[in-house]
Order: C-alpha cells, then structure tokens, then sequence
C-alpha cells in the first residue's frame, strides 16, 4: 500500500501576544487560539519510521510560539501570514492553512477569526 499524503493538525494552540490597534490592545496581551493545518508527503517517513524522513511538528509549533509571544502585532492578517510563512516554509509541505482566533474582539461574538491558506 502506498501512503502519499499525511496531514498534520495543530489544534487550539493558545498563546497570549500583543495583537490590536486600539491603545489596550497595545498596552495588553490578548489570548490567541491558532489552528494549523500542514499536508505533506509521508512516503519516506512510513516506510523508514525515522524522524529524519517526517515533518517535525514539534518543531514548527516551537517556532511559531516563539513568533508570537515575542512579537507585537497590529493586524490579524500579519500574525496569520507570519504563522503560515513558518508552517509552509518546509520544501516538503504542498499545502499549508491558518486560523488565528481573537476570543472577545467583539462585544457580542465568541470570537473573530482569520484563516489564511497557501499551495506550494
């Protein structure tokens, strides 16, 4: 049996960054829910079971906790793209997708996503 496509899913990874444009949002951290979605060929790593033949998915949630706790953002778009940039850059990934939850940037909604997606 040939196994081609393995999909990582990195689900509701909470984190606290600087993330508005409004001067509380400057001033304060705000709680994030990022969601990650990463397709790439598992031939290697199926028939091998070393981890030199798999995407490191530890290693791409370090970084991107990294990204965002140490970096001020003022648009949801910019941290979205900041975090597919560091989950499609692997030359293995053929697709890459994004959600960033902001709970409570509304007054009447749980929360205001913005999900972004890439092919390669």
């Amino acid at each position: 049996m040939k196994l081609d496509l393995a999909t990582i899913k990195i689900k509701n990874l909470r984190l606290r960054t600087y993330i508005g444009i409004k001067q509380e949002e400057i001033d304060n951290k705000q709680d994030v829910i990022i969601n990650v979605v990463i397709h790439y060929s598992a031939e290697q790593a199926t028939n091998s079971d070393q981890m030199e033949d798999a995407l490191n998915y530890r290693t791409i949630t370090k970084r991107i906790i990294n990204l965002v706790e140490s970096t001020r953002f003022s648009l949801l778009e910019k941290l979205t793209s900041d975090i597919l940039a560091i989950a499609s850059e692997h030359q293995w990934v053929t697709y890459a997708q994004v959600e960033v939850d902001k709970p409570h940037a509304l007054r009447f909604a749980d929360s205001v996503s913005l999900c972004l997606s890439c092919n390669k």
